[in-house]
């Protein structure tokens, strides 16, 4: 997978404190929120390519992220190479193969993503039948209502009751946390790799659901009911979901998208034209 040349100031990969894992040249630099390296080096007197990951920001959960894939055995999820906690918290996963869905379907003029979304939706309902240990969720803005005072400044007061009245019973099982589509590899046409746990844990099924579904600004895909609908069907085949729930977190993030996407006049034309066939 091809990545961006530097593009902010980031911690000097060269120095953080490895013990297995030596790398000799940075192949390239993922946006990310922490300070995340694509590299090649040695590891167990072989070269090899690999994402050095190290903790940036207040509340970056690599030593969360390393227990949890300490406990996952499947070609799907990284490898775990080298890790440290001490004073940058950082870890090292192996590469890969694949590539992100946004780069395989372009444009998706011909809406080539329908023969993606039933396995992607499956294998979110995989992921939730997994039995770790794993502590909640750390809670997060997006898991709650939006309050009258914003849906009033996005002028949206008409969803203040629709808001009022959350699922009442959610279904805690092992959630991902951030299972949208930049962090799903897929190689002729199934999906080979799951990235980033940092927030996985313990956490609301439908929630989880809905976190995967919603459209991010960019994105050229997940856009239609078809694609929903698909990716829902392939998530009923392993297990039920309650789809009004994840209609309403899905409306939830919306709210919060809406926010910081002022400046992306399409997105937001479509964030409250989806949120209308709500009512």
């Amino acid at each position: 997978m091809m990545h961006p040349d530097k593009w902010r100031e980031t911690i000097d990969p060269f120095s953080l404190p490895y013990t297995s894992f030596y790398p000799k040249e940075i192949l390239g630099y993922p946006h990310a929120g922490n300070d995340v390296f694509h590299a090649k080096g040695i590891y167990d007197g072989k070269e090899v390519r690999a994402y050095i990951k190290a903790a940036r920001q207040k509340g970056a959960a690599i030593e969360n992220e390393v227990s949890i894939l300490s406990q996952l055995h499947s070609s799907v999820y990284p490898t775990v190479i080298d890790y440290g906690f001490d004073r940058t918290p950082f870890s090292v996963t192996m590469e890969l193969p694949g590539e992100r869905l946004s780069v395989i379907v372009g444009e998706n003029e011909s809406m080539e993503s329908l023969a993606y979304m039933e396995e992607y939706g499956s294998t979110l309902s995989s992921v939730h039948q997994l039995a770790l240990s794993a502590k909640p969720v750390t809670d997060r803005r997006f898991f709650h209502a939006p309050s009258d005072e914003l849906l009033k400044s996005l002028r949206l007061e008409e969803f203040s009751g629709f808001f009022a009245s959350p699922p009442k019973d959610s279904v805690p099982c092992f959630c991902h946390g951030d299972f949208h589509y930049a962090n799903i590899l897929w190689n002729k046409h199934h999906i080979s790799g799951i990235l980033d746990f940092e927030l996985s844990g313990i956490g609301n099924r439908d929630y989880d659901i809905a976190w995967a579904m919603f459209r991010r600004p960019g994105q050229k895909f997940m856009k239609t009911e078809a694609e929903q609908e698909a990716f829902l069907r392939g998530y009923q085949q392993i297990a039920p979901c309650d789809r009004t729930a994840v209609k309403y977190y899905m409306a939830q993030c919306y709210v919060y998208f809406l926010q910081f996407s002022g400046d992306d006049v399409e997105y937001c034309e479509y964030i409250r034209n989806w949120l209308k066939e709500l009512l």
